[in-house]
């Protein structure tokens, strides 16, 4: 008489759930890296925002507005970033201690005056990998 095998053999579930271990060790660190990248973008937006308020004081005035002149965005408690600052030609965003890779490093906008508008060119100490790709 024939028997109908049932279920699976120990070295076939070994298998499965050796190929998951491998999937994981390699999903992890890829999903990490996007984390830090997504906060970063967060960080860069930070320093977007007003953008807009200083072309338009710029444009109106023909001068560079102080830093008492622009409203900046307000940065929660528990914030990626734990500060933003202008003073006068760039704006600065530290990030603050919700992610460690991000943890005091900063992305910075500058503003270049030399032709009719302003031009913004974004550097910073937040790396590259890190970085969005408006901000590379």
């Amino acid at each position: 008489m024939k028997r109908i095998q049932q279920g699976f053999t120990l070295i076939e579930l070994m298998i499965v759930v050796a190929i998951i271990g491998i999937l994981a060790a390699v999903a992890l660190p890829a999903y990490r890296d996007y984390t830090v990248r997504a906060k970063a973008a967060e960080m860069y937006t930070l320093a977007t925002q007003p953008k807009a308020a200083i072309q338009e004081f710029y444009t109106v005035k023909g001068t560079m507005p102080g830093s008492t002149d622009i409203t900046l965005p307000a940065v929660a408690g528990g914030s990626v970033a734990s500060g933003v600052t202008w003073d006068g030609t760039v704006i600065t965003v530290t990030g603050g201690s919700v992610e460690s890779k991000l943890s005091g490093s900063t992305i910075t906008l500058t503003a270049d005056t030399a032709a009719e508008s302003l031009k913004w060119t974004c550097a910073g100490t937040v790396l590259a990998q890190y970085r969005p790709a408006s901000c590379k």
